[in-house]
Formats: C-alpha cells, structure tokens, sequence
C-alpha cells in the first residue's frame, strides 16, 4: 500500500499543482460579448484563409509583412463572467487559443498554445510576444500545444496592411491605418464569401499602399511598432488592447458632442442602426429582399457620412478609400477571383442596413467602381448584383442631398486638429505607444 501511495504522489501533486482553466458552468453572461464573440470568430474563420491566399499575388510593387495562417484569442486578464463567455461562444480560455486557421495550416481552431519556439510562459501576453517575435523573424519555428504535440508554423510574406476585426467588447470600433486596419465586427454579419473575404483583405491592402505616403506625412512620427500594437496584430481577447479600444471609443464620443456637425453624421448613422435592428425584428433580411430606391439612397447616404465622420489618420486614410477600391479590383482578378465581390459585398451591407464600416459604398465609389467594371465589359452582372439599380441614376438623384458625399479634395489642412487625447490620431496609433500590460509590470 504504501509502495502504491508513494508512486501515486507525484501524480497527485502535479494535479494539484496544474493550472486551472476557465470552465463553462451555465453561468448568465453578457449576451451581447457572447454573440460578438462569435461573430468575431467567423469573420476571423472567413479572413485568415483569404490572408493566405492574398499571399500568391506575391505583387513586387507592394511593402511586406509577415502573416501567421491561423489566428489566436485569449480570455487573459479578463473579468470572470467574460472570461466564461470567451468558453462558450469559441472555446477560449486564458491560454493562447486558435480560433481560425487555413486549409493546409498545421493547427486547427481549438488548439491551445502553451510554448513557442520551445519557450513557454504562464503568461499569455508573453506567450503572444513569443510569437510576434517567431513570425517576424520570419523563419519556420514549432509551437507546443496542450497535448504535448509539436507543430511545424512557417511564416509567409503578403502585402502590407493586417486585415483584423474589432475586439467584442467594442464591436464597432473602426480604423484604418497604413500598418493595420481595424474593421467593425459589422463585416462579419454579411457572412462573406471566399471571393469577398479576399476582397476585404486586398482592399485593406491596398489602402496601406495607395494611401500610406499620406498618413505617414500626417503621423509626424517615425515609428513602426509598438509592444501593444504588434500583439494586437495577432490576437483578439487581448485585454490591453480591448481595454484600449473601450478608451478610443469613449474619446471619440466625447469628442464627437464638440462638433455640431459630427452629431448630426453620428444621428444618421445611429438611424440606419435603428432600421437595421428594426428589419430584423420584422424578418425582412433576405437575400431576395428588393429595396426602394429610396432605401438604397438612404443607404449609400449613411455610408458616406461613416466615411465623413472618421477622424486623425483614419480621416486621411478615407481620402483614398476610391483608391483602395481600384487596387483590389484590379487584384482580384489576377488571384482568380470575382472583381465585382465588392458589389455583392456593398449590396450584403446595404440590404442589411449595415454602414458602419468601408465596405458599404458611398455614391463616389459606387459610381468609381462601376466604371471599372463598365470598362471590362461587366456593367450587366453590376446592376443584376444591385438589384437593377445603375449608379449613374442614383448619383443624379442623390447630388444634392446633404452629407450625400465625402470629400474628394485632400489636404492637410483640412483635417481636424488632432488635439492631445492619446487617441487623437486613432486606436492604432495610439497602441503604437501603449505597453501591453505584463511588459507594464515587468
């Protein structure tokens, strides 16, 4: 008995002494974190495999970064109750989680993390530093999982400018850097296709590309990364970064009510919310669905006073987003893909009342986009995605409505003063001087 007592004691003892994880006991939580929980988690399962495939154009004209083909989350540092809801809603707890992988990658969502490059860290803001540091350097390193398994991640290069989605917490966070861009978890609910996934990934690009020399003159700095900005890069969940995305958005509130003409953009947009939330009570979003025109005006309008209403380098990233549009169309094709999911995209956005985020076209870019396509001989396909409308119409229509359009002169003089609230020049930015909260403590 005793010779059995004694073999089962270091057993018993490595128990005790294993790390707790969140567990799902039924608990009430916020559903509202639940549900954008996991609309992050299919947006990100539509993204990271269009990321990868963004990879072949391997274009010589564009800067490159390094990507990971799969993406990770983590409930670290967060409240109990939340941490409960990250269980439930995509099976992450405090350990880095993989919650979106592409075809041919090594891991698989579910996969829990626990050593990089043969480091490990209880840690998980660490641990995610690890893998910044694995990525960037990159070269092909292994990953431990929970199980004791070793994976093979090997790095690929794509065109400058991280696709990535809004934290939960802050669902419609959105800004567009030369670096990053952040969209709102709206995109998600437009349950994008193969072909439109790569589209937001390739207009993300090319916004870095088109419009970087004008955001990095606006930036004054020289900077270009920064502790907290570069794990944002590769997980969602992170608490300092959503802790920082609740701060950007209450200091574009506050800023927002010192502008008469900011609130009246703000109620527009707060308008569309309303209907959107008012057709889905009523059962009205369906893909057969026809709008009235003036369902489709009020729609392009609500678009463009999303794009007027952006701010610091955001706001000079908006300038260019007709740019953007070009650059991805003209890309698409080349990976093989439909040059008009832009349309189908806009048109998803659009019957679900969804403006908050550049993916739903204003009156310009509509008009800008269809000539595109008008030139390659497909202006029929355009206006059977739109429903019979042609935008040349509707930008007769809508010319003279106010806030129809946002600006399409530049210059820097135009754009708002910054001022000196750390978010002045936007989320991103700003986490380019945030330290992360372990490298705070250490």
């Amino acid at each position: 008995m005793r010779s059995l007592f004694t073999l089962l004691l270091p057993l018993l003892l490595a128990a005790c002494a294993a790390p707790k994880y969140t567990v799902d006991d039924g608990r009430k939580v916020d559903e509202s974190l639940l549900a954008n929980i996991r609309a992050y988690g299919s947006g990100e399962q539509s993204l990271r495999p269009a990321i990868v495939r963004s990879a072949t154009l391997k274009d010589p004209k564009c800067d490159r970064q390094w990507e990971l083909p799969f993406a990770v989350a983590t409930s670290y540092g967060w409240a109990e109750n939340d941490r409960v809801a990250w269980v439930r809603g995509l099976n992450v707890d405090e350990r880095l989680t993989v919650v979106a992988a592409a075809p041919n990658s090594t891991l698989n969502p579910g996969d829990k993390l626990l050593a990089v490059a043969g480091k490990s860290d209880k840690d998980s803001e660490t641990l995610l530093s690890l893998l910044a540091d694995a990525r960037d350097a990159g070269k092909p390193f292994f990953v431990t999982l929970s199980g004791g398994a070793s994976r093979a991640i090997t790095p690929f290069e794509v065109c400058r400018g991280y696709a990535r989605l809004a934290p939960p917490n802050t669902p419609e966070v959105q800004d567009y850097h030369w670096l990053l861009s952040m969209h709102s978890l709206e995109l998600s609910k437009a349950q994008l296709s193969e072909d439109e996934a790569l589209w937001a990934v390739l207009w993300t690009q090319g916004l870095s590309e088109e419009g970087g020399a004008r955001m990095k003159t606006y930036h004054y700095g020289t900077k270009i990364v920064g502790t907290l900005y570069n794990l944002a890069t590769l997980a969602t969940g992170l608490h300092g970064a959503a802790l920082a995305a609740e701060a950007a958005v209450s200091a574009a509130k506050v800023a927002a009510k010192s502008v008469a003409s900011e609130i009246v953009k703000q109620q527009l947009i707060e308008q569309g919310r309303a209907l959107a939330a008012q057709r889905i009570r009523e059962g009205l979003i369906d893909a057969g669905k026809e709008l009235s025109k003036q369902q489709v005006m009020n729609g392009l309008q609500a678009a463009a006073a999303n794009r007027s209403s952006l701010s610091g380098v955001a706001w000079i990233a908006s300038t260019v987003f007709d740019q953007a549009d070009q650059w991805a169309f003209e890309r698409a094709a080349k990976l093989g893909a439909d040059p008009l999911a832009a349309f189908s995209l806009h048109q998803k956005l659009l019957e679900r009342s969804l403006a908050g985020n550049a993916f739903a076209l204003d009156i310009e870019r509509l008009e800008a986009l269809s000539k595109l396509a008008q030139n390659k001989g497909l202006d029929g396909q355009v206006q059977a995605i739109l429903r019979g409308f042609k935008a040349s119409e509707l930008a007769l229509e809508i010319g003279a409505m106010p806030l129809a359009s946002a600006p399409t002169t530049f210059s820097y003089e135009s754009a708002s003063d910054p001022g000196s609230s750390p978010f002045a020049r936007g989320l991103i930015d700003a986490m380019l001087d945030i330290p992360t909260e372990s490298s705070g403590r250490k």
